[in-house]
């Protein structure tokens, strides 16, 4: 994407220098008053050519002097400051350390540093429109300064005097961006693989079980919805996903349900096998059994196997029918 950041190359100079002229700027103007006051005449209370000359040269001096003082400026590391001369863009200013530049310039200070950003959840409907509450967490920073500063509302951003209330104009247009993105993302996808959010072969993707998938296509959605403010989101991850309170009981029940189905799946697939292994065993040691007999000792296997709790033995004393 195009971007109109451009680096800032007008005149700068060490602010321990610039420091340095001051003092020589306060050196001429006691000179001057020195002068002033040498000229002064006690008798008229008026000053002659010379002495009115150095007034005049003094106040000068002070003004300057004043408007001097505003062109120091001093950025840490990851600090940049926008550079606007009379509402036009000079360029940003990234350089670390104390400098004087020219006093008429606004030097709109940002931080590039990165920042958290901890989402409360909020409830959305899922792709079966099941409601669910979700949260997420973000880590972002500033990239492209030209943007952050004038592609938004100038009124919560540029207009404010500091960097700390920048950033947290900034904070807040980044809150209400990962709301709609967080409510996108969710509507594609089912919570979980209960019923019809299954698909034909039950691997269809979803927010409990997509993990970083879900988090790279959130991640996505951010960068798309924060790049016309140039900012950048370096890492963002779903961490807090749940039913809405009204049908958490509900799909709560479901997924009992859908657990004791898949263990008696489970169960029986392990009970049928450990009766064709009886089976096989007996036909190896040749010990043979009629049909009525094979039968009930599968019935029998199997309600052992299969059964909640452990069987009570019944031990039969006649014949296999008396």
């Amino acid at each position: 994407m195009e971007t109109k950041e451009m680096k800032f190359n007008g005149m700068r100079i060490n602010g321990f220098l610039a420091i340095f002229f001051i003092l020589i700027l306060i050196a001429v103007i006691v000179y001057l008053f020195t002068i002033v006051g040498a000229n002064y005449n006690d008798a008229t209370e008026d000053f002659n050519l010379t002495g009115g000359l150095s007034l005049v040269g003094a106040i000068i001096l002070i003004i300057a002097t004043i408007i001097y003082l505003a062109g120091f400026i001093m950025l840490e590391p990851n600090a940049t400051a926008v550079m606007v001369f009379f509402g036009k863009y000079k360029g940003t200013f990234s350089e670390n350390g104390f400098f004087w530049v020219n006093p008429f310039l606004a030097k709109k200070s940002l931080t590039l540093r990165a920042r958290n950003l901890d989402i409360e959840p909020i409830k959305v409907n899922d792709k079966n429109g099941n409601p669910i509450l979700i949260g997420l967490v973000m880590v972002w920073k500033l990239k492209d300064t030209y943007k952050a500063m004038f592609e938004i509302d100038a009124q919560t951003v540029a207009g404010n005097k500091t960097a700390a209330s920048r950033m947290n104009a900034f904070e807040k247009f980044v809150r209400i961006q990962s709301d709609a993105a967080l409510r996108q993302v969710a509507g594609q996808y089912a919570y979980d693989e209960n019923g019809e959010a299954s698909s034909a072969d039950g691997n269809e993707l979803t927010l409990r079980a997509g993990g970083e998938e879900i988090n790279e296509q959130l991640e996505q959605k951010l960068n798309e919805r924060l790049a016309m403010a140039g900012i950048e989101v370096v890492e963002a991850r779903i961490n807090y996903l749940t039913y809405a309170p009204e049908i958490a009981a509900v799909m709560l029940r479901r997924q009992q349900a859908s657990a004791v189905v898949a263990a008696r799946e489970k169960i029986v697939e392990g009970a049928v096998s450990m009766v064709k292994l009886a089976l096989d065993k007996l036909s190896a040691e040749q010990i043979e059994l009629d049909d009525e007999k094979r039968a009930a000792m599968v019935s029998n296997l199997l309600v052992v196997l299969c059964a909640d709790e452990s069987a009570q033995p019944v031990i039969n004393t006649g014949t296999l029918n008396h």
